[in-house]
């Protein structure tokens, strides 16, 4: 049984003076990424059945501009993913419900990154070298697992088959 996993960086955020890390908003740029990445991920058939989102704000934010043509995906905040290490993201992964087939996880890095580098065993060199390079804001990778469930994702299990930058999409855009 085929498992997909979408792992969603938050789109970039401001700095508002006073504000908490957890209340950050998007920025501008940020709210032009987060729907061409929602975009994308419709028009490449990558649609979750499941989203798990991080309770801050910029995550929130994300997949409520993500969603467009997304509406009818249940979506879940899970606080034990906010900033958290790559094994704690993991940790979520596996708690996902068994009918979701492909699950989509909103989350910060440096935790979300090295969650992705952990689990790709397998994949296009390049792809895992421009992931090994560096996450960005809104950036999206699409793993694919051999497992029955949830539980049985582990390091290593992983075929990494996109990595996507907004910065690549609009680009795309600007050619059209």
């Amino acid at each position: 049984m085929m498992r997909r996993l979408l792992l969603l960086r938050h789109a970039k955020s401001a700095y508002p003076q006073g504000v908490g890390d957890i209340d950050r908003p998007l920025n501008p740029r940020g709210r032009e990424a987060a729907p061409l990445m929602g975009a994308y991920i419709a028009r490449e058939s990558l649609a979750p059945d499941h989203v798990m989102v991080s309770p801050a704000r910029r995550t929130q934010e994300t997949w409520e501009a993500a969603r467009g043509e997304l509406t009818e995906t249940p979506m879940e905040t899970v606080p034990s993913i906010y900033e958290a290490p790559a094994s704690r993201i993991l940790d979520a992964i596996r708690s996902a419900p068994a009918e979701a087939q492909t699950l989509l996880v909103i989350g910060h890095n440096p935790g979300l990154g090295d969650l992705a580098l952990r689990l790709v065993g397998e994949g296009p060199k390049e792809l895992r070298n421009d992931l090994r390079e560096k996450f960005p804001t809104a950036a999206l990778a699409v793993l694919e697992f051999d497992a029955v469930g949830w539980e049985d994702i582990a390091p290593g299990t992983g075929r990494l088959l996109r990595f996507v930058r907004p910065r690549q999409l609009a680009a795309e855009m600007d050619d059209d």
